[in-house]
């Protein structure tokens, strides 16, 4: 099989199998609990902790364990019930729904926009200097705010009041350097399953002294902030899942091997494949190096889907989290208006066990597929 859907999920890591499976013998008590086993347990979750707090430039006491990316995202957006909050057409649909849900008009303000989409994988904002970037998506959002960064800066100043800062960064983790504080957010979203962690485990920032309302009430853990018996096993896979990513600088190698292979792919479909185009902005800087996203005019993505998953080739039509919605891609039609476009992407998303030799195999069969496709199609 050659998998090419790591943004959709990260196959489990070798050493997190192993971790968790040392944490069920020995972390399997209650780690809210008073006794010497609850301890044990705890300790480990604090391990975790602290790991990605490393990792993002963070406290430990300013991190939250959920129970993925879509909670934490959530409880951001709950926090803020009744209250303004700017997000771009780009998001995840746990920020565009939540907000739906939860918008009004009152004070104060949240802006929350992704670092880096996870359909096209382009970014928004430039990880170091949080201004947001002149690429393909930037007509979508620069008539939101003009730059995502100073806008938190200057708050103090703005005649609305303090205006806080969430970023979705869960495609971003163990790809890009993270710095929370630099980047000035108040909170930040992350998943295990991104990483090659277990899938179910997430985490949340939340910086010091902000607004912070719990989803889930009913229980004093995480210091009164998420309700519920913790997920030692989970929370010990995504801590050996984080210390794979701060052991081997795993940024490093996605933004050199891992970005040669998607450049490598892109390049070879727009050569070889005729009606095919890139939706996904492959100059240096303007996206993670994992992700590309394509379109072959008059072949429709979820057929394309198929037929290379005949072959043994995994992709996706776009995010895993929207499987089996008929309507095209919000994120293309937000940056294209064109719903044939949307209609005919398929997104190629790479890891760090893929090598050249996957390449090849996609460009072995792809074009006969799109060339299939193609000839039985109505559209001209």
């Amino acid at each position: 099989m050659t998998y090419l859907d790591y943004a959709a999920t990260v196959p489990m890591l070798p050493e997190v199998r192993e971790a968790m499976r040392y944490a069920e013998e020995k972390f399997y008590a209650n780690a809210s609990a008073l006794h010497t086993p609850g301890h044990l347990a705890m300790n480990e979750i604090e391990k975790t902790r602290e790991l990605l707090a490393q990792l993002i430039g963070a406290e430990p006491s300013e991190i939250i364990f959920t129970s993925g990316a879509s909670e934490s995202n959530n409880t951001v957006i709950r926090t803020f019930e009744g209250c303004q909050i700017e997000t771009s057409p780009l998001e995840h649909h746990s920020i565009i729904e939540a907000a739906k849900v939860y918008r009004g008009r009152k004070l104060p303000k949240l802006y929350s926009y992704m670092m880096a989409n996870n359909e096209t994988g382009e970014f928004l904002y430039d990880a170091t200097t949080g201004d947001l970037l002149a690429s393909s998506l930037a007509p979508v959002v620069t008539g939101l705010a003009s730059s995502f960064a100073p806008v938190v800066a200057n708050a103090h100043k703005s005649p609305i009041g303090r205006i806080f800062k969430h970023s979705d960064l869960t495609q971003v983790l163990g790809k890009v350097p993270i710095d929370v504080k630099k980047l000035g957010l108040d909170y930040a979203t992350f998943s295990a399953h991104k990483i090659g962690g277990p899938i179910g485990v997430g985490a949340l920032y939340v910086r010091k002294n902000v607004p912070f309302k719990p989803l889930i009430i009913g229980g004093n853990q995480e210091n009164k902030r998420r309700g519920g018996t913790y997920n030692t096993v989970g929370i010990v896979g995504f801590g050996a899942a984080l210390s794979r990513v701060l052991e081997d600088k795993t940024w490093l190698r996605y933004d050199t091997e891992v970005r040669k292979l998607r450049d490598t792919l892109a390049k070879r479909i727009l050569a070889e494949i005729p009606g095919s185009s890139l939706n996904t902005d492959i100059t240096p800087g303007a996206s993670l190096p994992n992700i590309l996203n394509a379109s072959f005019r008059a072949a429709e993505g979820e057929s394309i889907q198929l037929y290379l998953d005949a072959e043994g080739i995994i992709v996706s039509t776009g995010s895993a989290c929207a499987a089996g919605d008929t309507k095209p891609s919000h994120v293309l039609m937000a940056k294209t208006g064109d719903a044939e476009v949307a209609h005919s992407s398929i997104r190629f998303s790479f890891g760090l066990e893929n090598t050249p030799r996957d390449v090849e195999r996609v460009m072995e069969v792809l074009p006969g597929i799109i060339q299939r496709l193609q000839q039985i199609s109505t559209i001209s």
